[in-house]
């Protein structure tokens, strides 16, 4: 997969930083970049699945993170009440019905992320 962000606006300057490098990252595919920015024993939830530890990380973003082309577009951000970070983004790419609207709820530790929920 390779994925790019779309900067029709300035959503990113106003996330927290780590929050802007990982989609900066993400864009890039650079997948080294996306995992220093995790904690090492960080958690993601991705289609269903929850990967946890940097080893399992690396094996999401080779593996179903990469099966497909996308653009992400930020569409907003909001505090959840328990002090996560909720981004929403719209996915348009080659996956199945081309477009797709996601959260990411980030939970932050320090300058790094601790979990990543990713779903509807």
């Amino acid at each position: 997969m390779r994925s790019t962000l779309a900067r029709e606006d300035d959503m990113l300057d106003e996330l927290p930083p780590v929050v802007s490098r990982y989609f900066q990252a993400d864009g890039k595919r650079d997948v080294d970049a996306i995992l220093a920015l995790f904690t090492p024993d960080a958690t993601v939830l991705d289609e269903g699945e929850t990967y946890r530890g940097i080893n399992r990380l690396r094996a999401w973003q080779d593996g179903p993170a990469s099966r497909w082309e996308y653009t992400v577009t930020i569409l907003g951000a909001r505090p959840l009440a328990d002090g996560r970070l909720r981004v929403g983004g719209r996915l348009d790419g080659n996956f199945p019905r081309g477009t797709a609207t996601l959260n990411f709820d980030f939970e932050l530790a320090d300058e790094q992320i601790r979990a990543l929920a990713i779903a509807p």
